[in-house]
Formats: C-alpha cells, structure tokens, sequence
C-alpha cells in the first residue's frame, strides 16, 4: 500500500538526494536506482519538506502537485521586518467596524502555515467575525461574570477577578475592550507541544494582522475568565477533544502609534 503516494516524475527527477537526505524520520530514502522511494512510511510527520526542496518539481507527496505551491522568494527585508516588530503595540481602542471578509480570509490562510510540534497540527481556531456577533458573545460574559462575582461563595480561583464586577456593571467593557473580533485558539489534549503550539500561531497571526493595518491584543482576562467559566465556552464550540489555550482581540485600530517604543534591554548572557 502506497500510503504516502508519493510520485517522482523520472523525466525531470536528477537524483540529487536532497529530498531523502532532509527527510528526518527517514520516511523516504534513495533507491538503488537514484530514485526516492518509501521506506518508512509510518515515520512521516506530514511535514512536505521533500515536496519543497526538491529542485526541479519531480517530487508528490499527499497528491500534492509541486506546481500548485508558491515559488519562495525570501525578498523580506530584513529592516521591514524588525520595523514591524519594533511597531507591534497591544491595541485597546478599535473602531467599530468589522475587519473586511478578505483581510479574515489572508488571516485564515495564514493561520494553516504556523508550525506546530512534531507536525501534529492539533490547533482549532473559534472566530467571532461580526460585531454583532461579538456583541452578543460579550453580553453574554459579561452577565454570566455579574452573577458568579457577585456570589458571595466565590471560588477562590475566581477570586482575582473580583475587581471586575464593579466596571462591568457600570458597563465598562474591561474584558474585550469594545473589540470587534476575537479568535479563542483551543489545542488537542494530545498534542505532544500542546502548551507553546497555539502561542506560536497566535504570534504569526499578530504579526501579519499588523502588516494587515489590523490590531491586535493578547486577552488574559477573556482567557481568564473563558477558561475559569466552561460553560461560556459553549459558544466557540471547542471539540470535546481540545483545551482552551488562549484568546486573542483584534480589529483596526482606532488609534495611531508615530513611532517605536524604546524598552529597557535585556540581560544576555553567551555559553562558553
């Protein structure tokens, strides 16, 4: 049984081993003919790496055409790059309008490209992509935190919050922050890196949604509150097989930062 598929198209294929030599589970390996043959196939991790550096395009796996991926340019400059990371600030104040179905679909898109450990790709994203949708999420938070903060047998655990209910009934929005968005990342109980794979995403996801003009915040209270309060997670219908990681706010800005801040350094220390 072929369960890799894998196909190596003879006329363009020049033997040159690349693709069996950054196989890391030795999935694939030389045959005695030049040629990448399985050998392991159990092994594979998904991971395409013999579909991308194969030189000449000789090489499927998955039923995946080689012509159907992007061709890698590596033209990012390396200063617009650190200007973007210099300029990334948690965004608080966001215009009420939804983010447009296209810069949602780049974000999507974007999202499929993060890594994750051992290529497991246990990660599941919940959007809110309508303000009114948002809005009825946050009612409904909000309202469920009235009542479980003002139960004078508070939970010890949800003790921290306590400061919240006095701005949320004078209807201060200090979870979401008037927000129109969220995305809720949720990782399988499995995953062997369950605990680093969503903040991964979500660090790709705020960076590109800067490049976008759209703003971003990492939402400890939402977390907080979501992860602390299972039923209001009913909503993001998280698969019974994945734990709420972590939730993210974001929307346009409705506020423009002129220049970078200027952080205090790190210490740094080099090994010898």
């Amino acid at each position: 049984m072929n369960t890799l598929n894998l196909k190596i198209d003879k006329d363009k294929c020049i033997k040159c081993a690349k693709c069996t030599n950054d196989c890391i589970t030795s999935a694939i390996k030389q045959g005695d003919d030049g040629y990448p043959v399985e050998i392991n196939p159990a092994y594979c991790i998904s991971c395409q790496h013999c579909l991308m550096v194969c030189p000449v395009g000789a090489l499927s796996i998955f039923d995946k055409d080689p012509s159907n991926s992007s061709k890698i340019e590596n033209k990012v400059k390396e200063e617009d790059l650190f200007n973007l990371i210099q300029s990334r600030r948690s965004i608080r104040k966001f215009k009420d309008e939804n983010v447009s179905k296209e810069d949602l679909n780049k974000l999507k898109q974007m999202l499929n490209y993060t890594p994750t450990g051992c290529n497991r790709r246990g990660l599941y994203f919940s959007f809110i992509e309508d303000r009114d949708v948002m809005e009825k999420f946050r009612n409904n938070v909000n309202k469920k935190m009235i009542k479980v903060l003002s139960n004078p047998f508070l939970s010890p655990f949800l003790s921290r919050y306590k400061t919240l209910l006095a701005p949320i009934k004078e209807g201060q929005d200090v979870i979401f922050r008037s927000c129109p968005h969220l995305v809720a990342l949720s990782v399988s109980k499995d995953s062997p890196c369950r605990d680093i794979d969503p903040i991964i995403a979500l660090s790709y996801f705020e960076l590109y949604a800067y490049s976008l003009n759209i703003g971003t915040c990492w939402c400890g209270f939402a977390q907080g509150v979501l992860s602390k309060i299972p039923s209001l997670q009913k909503a993001l219908n998280i698969p019974k097989t994945h734990k709420l990681s972590y939730v993210m706010l974001f929307g346009y800005p409705d506020i423009k930062y002129q220049r970078t801040q200027q952080p205090k350094p790190y210490t740094f220390y080099t090994v010898k």
